[in-house]
C-alpha cells in the first residue's frame, strides 16, 4: 500500500520504522519545519521523523502552512492510499484529509475518548490515572474525535515519568499501527464511533502548571513531577534558590505543609497536605545542572523545621 506518513518527534518514530519494516511503500513523509537551535539560533534541528526518513531515502516535506494550496498539491502528487498521522502536531484540513482513498488514520496516545489534545501522556500522569494506552483511530475534522480501529490498554508504573512512558507507548503503537494497517488494507478493520460523553481534554502545557503546593497530597505533587516532564517541569524554591523538579518518593508523615521534616543523604522530605510527605531526591536550582538533592543540601544546608 502506498502510505504517506506525517510525523515530527521522537514518538512518531517507531511508527515510521513499523510501516517500512511491515513492507509498506511509505511514498512521502510530512513533518514540522526545524527548529533553530545553539545560542545564536543558528543552526537547524532535524526533526527525529525527517532524520529517520531520510535514513531510508524517503522525500520529506516541511511545509509552514497547509491551507495555502501548496500541501494539497504535493499530497495529491504522490498518490497516497492512505495517510497515517503520529503527533504530527497539525491539524490536517478537510480538503487533505479527502486526499486517500483509504482514509487517513491517527496514532494517538490515549485510550480514547479521554485525553483528545495535544498533552495526552503527560495529563494522563498528572491526574493520577493507573493505566493509558494507544489507540488507531480514523480521522475526521474535530480533535481527536473519529472512530476508533484498535486500543491497546497498559498500566502506568508509580514512578514512570512523562518520557520514560512516552517511549514505551510510541513502541506499542507502532505494532498497533502495523495491525491496523493490515486490517485496513484487507477490507477488515473496524470502526467504532467514540462516546462523546466520555470524552476528556489534554491542552498543552504551560508553565502556569510548574509551581507546586505543598497543601496538596504528595502523591498528587509527586504526579506533577512526572507529567511534567521534561517542560515546563514542576518548580518549588529550596533554601531560597528556584529549583526544578526531576524526582520525587511519596511517603508518609506529618507536619505544616511546606516544612522540612528531614533533610540529609537521602534528600529533602517535606510535609504536604492529607498527613503525607514528599521526599525530594532530584533537583536543578536555577543555572545549574541537575543534581541529587542530597547535594545541593552540602552548599545550602536545611535544617528540620525549616519551610520551602
Amino acid at each position: 500500500m502506498n502510505i504517506l506518513f506525517m510525523g515530527t518527534p521522537h514518538f512518531a518514530v517507531p511508527s515510521l520504522e513499523a510501516l517500512i519494516a511491515a513492507g509498506h511503500t511509505v511514498c512521502g513523509v510530512f513533518s514540522q519545519p526545524d527548529k533553530p537551535v545553539g545560542r545564536h539560533q543558528n543552526q537547524l534541528q532535524l526533526t527525529p521523523v525527517k532524520e529517520c526518513a531520510l535514513a531510508h531515502g524517503i522525500p520529506v516535506f516541511q511545509p509552514v502552512k497547509l491551507r495555502d494550496g501548496t500541501a494539497l498539491a504535493q499530497i495529491r502528487a504522490l498518490e497516497p492510499d492512505l495517510i497515517v498521522v503520529a503527533a504530527y502536531g497539525r491539524i490536517l484540513p478537510q480538503e487533505i484529509l479527502d486526499v486517500p482513498s483509504m482514509g487517513c488514520i491517527n496514532v494517538h496516545s490515549s485510550l480514547l475518548p479521554k485525553y483528545r489534545g495535544a498533552a495526552p501522556i503527560n495529563w494522563a500522569i498528572l491526574n493520577g490515572e493507573k493505566e493509558t494506552g494507544v489507540t488507531i483511530m480514523y480521522m475526521a475534522a474535530a480533535l481527536d474525535a473519529g472512530d476508533v480501529i484498535s486500543q491497546v490498554r497498559t498500566a502506568i508504573g508509580p514512578n514512570e515519568a512523562a518520557p520514560e512512558l512516552t517511549a514505551r507507548l510510541a513502541e506499542i503503537g507502532g505494532k498497533l499501527l502495523v495491525e491496523a494497517v493490515a486490517g485496513i488494507e484487507a477490507r477488515t478493520a473496524s470502526r467504532t464511533p467514540q462516546d462523546e460523553s466520555a470524552v476528556t481534554l489534554a491542552p498543552m502545557l504551560s508553565k502556569e502548571l510548574s509551581p507546586m503546593d505543598f497543601t496538596r497530597p504528595a502523591q498528587a505533587l509527586h504526579d506533577q513531577v512526572r507529567g511534567l516532564l521534561p517542560w515546563p517541569a514542576a518548580v518549588t524554591a529550596v533554601a531560597g534558590i528556584r529549583c526544578k523538579v526531576f524526582k520525587t518518593a511519596p511517603e508518609d508523615g506529618m507536619g505544616q505543609p511546606g516544612r522540612v521534616l528531614e533533610a540529609g543523604s537521602n534528600g529533602i522530605l517535606v510535609a504536604c497536605g492529607e498527613n503525607s510527605a514528599l521526599r525530594l531526591l532530584e533537583i536543578q536550582p536555577d543555572g545549574k545542572k541537575a543534581m541529587a538533592a542530597a547535594d545541593f543540601l552540602r552548599g545550602h544546608p536545611l535544617k528540620s523545621g525549616d519551610i520551602l
